[in-house]
């Protein structure tokens, strides 16, 4: 007895399992019986999901198959029964195409597979499977667009680690080609017509095109957007403010969302059909934002805002990362109690000097000043009053130059100017503004005046023989002429034509 029992139990188990693979599969197994008389019929077995497909019970199927008949479309009918009928007599594969009305109401395309076999009283046996035409053509649709999306993530991460290496080899001075670089990529991947970074000011009312890329046709639009002021664009500022406070991404799908105004009337003047606009952080400030535009209506993929946020985070890490070189390399080439350049920094513009004098005959001038009895002032006002002196004559100096001209701290309270495309009567004019302008300043630190004045030696590169090697034959000269200039009794300068006292 319990052999027996344990044996039912093995096929109950068995046929259950069964059960369930089978309704595992989407296509509804079937094996379908027809009376040799072509009377009867019914499905001796089908799968369990007929129900939720079809709205058909099996248990109904397995007494008579005339509910799966009468699910099929009017215009179907004939010609499916003539198949069945013809793969009875011939025992050929039943293979026919027909709509079946779905639980839904619908109809559905299904497709009918079998092979049948004779038994011995006659009738006949189809083992075989329906499946839905179309949810297989949903399902190859979908594996496509997997394949598809696959190939693009990889793609799209291949795109990002290439960018992110040439961020990470970045050499100093180099931030601008790659810069231009990612622009470039981003630009053709995402099949746009314009990849472009603005920078904003502290205050955020104006904004600065600072790098752009167009596709090939498409104007640029960078010498055009240069310190655009962003008061008066009322609905610009508001997204401005969803990028700085929210750290919001910007889609404008089409330029009709956006009310009428400055700012799109500019962007249809621009031919801007959408765009993103991505805010881009340095030192966890939104210092600037990235943007893409197409000129043209579009499908933009779902997840485009979150793709371009990687690429913010490039663009992000390299401005950091060059934010922070500058600063180091400011340091190292900038005095730090004047802000004014230094030796490390003149030595190489004079040389860049000399270069094109000997190539293009592009003559300059040095001029050296000499705070005169500086050691005075420090033993009578310490060394933090000398200090005030230096600053405040380094302010004189940049008072009184050009942008153009290179104005360093030499050393201790020595400091070196280096004119370029102006004739030496020029720069021994502005030399004697600055010896006047520091005689008749009124340096007060600490609520007592410090008497100052400077002496000053001007040295020509068209008064040397030939073009020196090197910077050191003109600083000589013109430090040979500033040690003159103190001889004559300080306060003055001393050039090529000797003493003059202003």
């Amino acid at each position: 007895m319990t052999g027996q029992s344990d044996q039912s139990q093995w096929r109950t188990d068995t046929d259950s399992l069964l059960r369930k693979l089978v309704s595992a599969i989407p296509d509804m197994l079937s094996t379908y019986w027809l009376s040799a008389d072509g009377e009867s019929h019914r499905f001796v077995f089908i799968s369990e999901h007929v129900q939720s497909v079809l709205g058909i019970a099996p248990e109904v199927l397995r007494e008579n198959a005339e509910a799966m008949f009468s699910a099929v479309h009017p215009e179907d009918l004939p010609g499916l029964k003539v198949s069945v009928a013809e793969s009875a007599i011939t025992l050929s594969r039943w293979h026919r195409q027909a709509r079946l009305r779905m639980k839904a109401g619908h109809y559905d395309w299904f497709e009918v597979n079998s092979m049948p076999e004779r038994q011995a009283d006659g009738s006949t046996v189809w083992y075989g499977q329906f499946h839905n035409i179309q949810r297989y053509k949903d399902l190859e649709r979908t594996l496509r667009e997997r394949e598809t999306e696959s190939a693009f993530q990889a793609d799209f991460q291949k795109l990002i680690a290439n960018l992110s290496t040439k961020f990470i080899n970045l050499g100093i001075g180099a931030i601008d080609q790659c810069i231009t670089e990612l622009l470039r990529a981003i630009g053709v991947f995402f099949e746009v017509d314009r990849a472009y970074l603005y920078e904003f000011s502290p205050d955020y009312h104006v904004m600065d095109n600072t790098y752009e890329w167009c596709s090939g046709g498409v104007p640029a639009l960078i010498d055009s957007q240069r310190n655009v002021p962003t008061d008066g664009l009322e609905w610009w500022q508001c997204k401005i403010n969803e990028m700085v406070s929210g750290n919001r991404v910007i889609f404008v799908e089409e330029i009709e969302q956006i009310p009428a105004g400055p700012e799109r009337t500019t962007l249809e003047q621009q031919g801007v059909s959408s765009m993103f606009c991505v805010p881009v952080r340095v030192r966890g400030l939104v210092t600037s934002f990235f943007g893409v535009s197409s000129l043209r209506k579009r499908a933009w993929r779902e997840d485009q805002a979150d793709l371009l946020i990687i690429v913010s985070g490039l663009l992000s890490g390299a401005l950091e990362r060059h934010r922070l070189e500058s600063e180091l390399l400011n340091q190292s080439i900038r005095d730090p109690l004047t802000a004014l350049h230094n030796r490390r920094y003149l030595m190489p513009r004079l040389n860049e000097m000399l270069s094109r004098a000997s190539r293009h005959g592009e003559h300059f001038t040095l001029a050296m000043f000499d705070l005169d009895r500086f050691k005075h002032i420090n033993d009578s006002n310490g060394h933090l009053g000398g200090d005030f002196c230096l600053r405040t004559f380094a302010d004189i100096l940049l008072e009184q130059t050009r942008e153009t001209d290179v104005v360093a701290r030499f050393g201790g309270e020595e400091f070196v100017v280096a004119f370029s495309g102006v004739s030496q009567a020029d720069v021994r004019d502005t030399v004697s503004r600055i010896i006047r302008s520091v005689r008749n300043h009124n340096f007060v630190f600490e609520s007592c005046v410090v008497p100052l004045t400077v002496s000053a030696g001007i040295a020509a590169i068209g008064e040397l023989n030939d073009i020196p090697a090197s910077p050191d034959p003109l600083i000589r000269l013109a430090d040979d002429r500033l040690y003159r200039a103190k001889q004559a009794g300080r306060d003055c300068l001393v050039d090529a034509s000797g003493v003059s006292r202003i």
